[in-house]
């Protein structure tokens, strides 16, 4: 069983930054690839980004590269998400989820499917 907990969210003008933490429990936290999902008002939960097992690989939707990264530190068993350059767009529900078996390069397709999640952090960006 993995726990995992958000935090780092809040309100923010656009053009601002955010940086999200999500930490993890357990002792196997580096077995799982990681990803940061969001769901904004009205609309669908959507992929954001993932990083592999070694936090080597990562991928993102279009919409947000260049301006998140996201990383790990196996040592803290944490993700995060360094969110530069917001837009309003960007407003939502930040969740991030871990899953032992899927490759990284395959989150994206894994919105039903991810092992664990945890509750979300809102982001707010104002115009």
């Amino acid at each position: 069983q993995v726990q995992l907990v958000e935090s780092g969210g809040g309100l923010v003008q656009a053009g601002g930054s955010l940086r999200l933490s999500c930490a993890a429990s357990g002792r196997t936290f580096s077995s799982y690839a990681m990803g940061w999902f969001r769901q904004a008002p009205g609309k669908e939960r959507e992929f954001v980004a993932a990083i592999n097992r070694g936090g080597g690989l990562t991928y993102y939707v279009d919409s947000v590269k260049g301006r998140f990264t996201i990383s790990r530190d196996n040592t803290k068993n944490t993700v995060y998400l360094q969110m530069n350059s917001l837009k309003p767009e960007d407003t939502a529900v930040y969740y991030c989820a871990a899953d032992l078996l899927t490759a990284a390069r395959d989150i994206s397709g894994r919105l039903g499917g991810m092992d664990y999640w945890g509750k979300g952090t809102l982001v707010t960006v104002s115009s």
